[in-house]
C-alpha cells in the first residue's frame, strides 16, 4: 500500500505562493509513487479541524505544512508527540524554523527530499517546546518571547504592509516609541536540584528550542533542537537610545556578547510578568503566567540531520 502525505497550504503564505507551491510538490511526491492530498484552509480553526479529520482518515507518513513559521506551527500541533513527521515547504515571508532545520529554500528540492525520507521511512528526530496556561498547551518548534518582541509581534501582525523582514523592521520602530521594561519572576526547572529564580525588570525574553526568529534574528545562536533543553535569553532594562544600539546585533547573533543579555539553560520556565502575552513561532499564544516545558524527542522532521 503506497504511502501518503498531507500538504497543508496557508492561502496567505508568501503573497500567494503557497498553494501553488503545494499543488507543484504533490506532484513530484506522487511521481515517486506517494500519494499526496492538498488541503487549504480557509481560516486557522477551519484548517485545524479538516487537518484532524484528514488525519484520522488516512493515518498519513507526514504532513507537509506549505508557507511560514505560522503554518509550520499550525502543522505542529497535530503531529508532535506522533508519529506522524513534519515536511516543511518555506514558502512564506519568514522561514526560521526551515532555515535552522536545514530545509531547502527552493521548493522543488524540499519536494525531492520529502519524498526520499517518507520513501525510506527517515526522519530527523528533534524536540519540541511545550507552553501550558490556564490548562491548555501549544507546542512550538522555534522560539516562544514575551515582552518587547511579542509587542512587536502583535504590532507586525496587525500591519498589511510591507512584507517580510521589513514588516518586523517597521513594527520595531513604532513599538519603541512606547514600550516600558517589564517586572518579570521566571522560575527555572521547578522541583529539580538545578532550580533558580530571577526576578528583575527587562525588555523582552525569548524561550528557545531552536536559535531564531522575526525573519533572521539569531536570539538564541547556540541554541540545538536536539540537546534536551531550552535556551533564554533574557535583555535587562535599557535606555531607549542604549536598545536601538543592541537590539540590530541580534541579526548577527553578537547580542549575547554585551553585559545587558543574559543567558540560561533550563528543562523548564514558569514566566510570570504582568499585562504581558507570550508568542511562540510568531503566534499568539496567551497573556502570562505560562509554563514553558521541552519535550525530547518529540517530532520527527523530514529532513537531514543539522550539525
Amino acid at each position: 500500500m503506497a504511502r501518503s502525505v498531507i500538504f497543508l497550504a496557508n492561502p496567505a503564505s508568501g503573497r500567494g505562493r503557497a498553494v501553488l507551491a503545494a499543488e507543484e510538490a504533490a506532484a513530484i511526491v506522487r511521481a515517486r509513487g506517494i500519494q499526496a492530498r492538498v488541503l487549504a484552509g480557509t481560516s486557522v480553526p477551519d484548517a485545524q479541524a479538516a487537518l484532524a479529520d484528514l488525519i484520522h482518515e488516512q493515518n498519513p507518513a507526514a504532513v507537509i505544512a506549505c508557507g511560514g513559521d505560522g503554518t509550520v506551527h499550525m502543522a505542529l500541533q497535530a503531529v508532535a508527540g506522533t508519529s506522524i513527521a513534519l515536511g516543511i515547504l518555506p514558502v512564506g515571508t519568514g522561514n526560521d524554523n526551515a532555515g535552522a532545520l536545514g530545509v531547502p529554500s527552493n521548493p522543488h528540492e524540499a519536494a525531492a527530499l520529502i519524498a526520499e525520507f517518507v520513501n525510506h521511512d527517515s526522519a530527523y528526530v528533534v524536540d519540541a517546546g511545550r507552553a501550558t496556561a490556564a490548562g491548555e498547551s501549544r507546542w512550538f518548534l522555534g522560539v516562544l518571547s514575551s515582552g518587547f518582541d511579542s509587542s512587536v509581534n502583535a504590532r507586525a501582525n496587525d500591519m498589511s504592509w510591507p512584507s517580510g523582514r521589513a514588516r518586523y523592521v517597521a513594527a520595531i520602530l513604532g513599538e519603541l516609541r512606547v514600550f516600558r521594561a517589564v517586572p518579570y519572576r521566571l522560575t527555572l526547572d521547578a522541583g529539580l536540584p538545578t532550580e533558580r529564580i530571577i526576578e528583575k525588570p527587562g525588555m523582552l525574553l525569548a524561550v528557545a528550542n531552536g536559535p531564531r526568529y522575526g525573519g533572521g534574528m539569531k536570539v538564541a545562536p547556540e541554541a540545538k533542537m536536539n540537546d534536551g533543553l531550552l535556551d533564554l535569553t533574557f535583555l535587562d532594562e535599557l535606555k531607549t537610545s542604549t536598545f536601538l544600539r543592541v537590539f540590530p546585533s541580534v541579526y548577527a547573533g553578537t547580542h549575547v556578547r554585551r553585559p545587558e543579555v543574559h543567558q540560561y539553560q533550563a528543562r523548564t520556565v514558569y514566566i510570570e510578568a504582568p499585562q504581558q502575552t507570550a508568542y511562540a513561532d510568531g503566534e499568539l499564544v496567551r497573556p502570562l503566567p505560562v509554563d514553558v516545558e521541552i519535550v525530547p524527542s518529540a517530532l520527527r522532521v523530514l529532513t537531514r540531520p543539522v550539525g
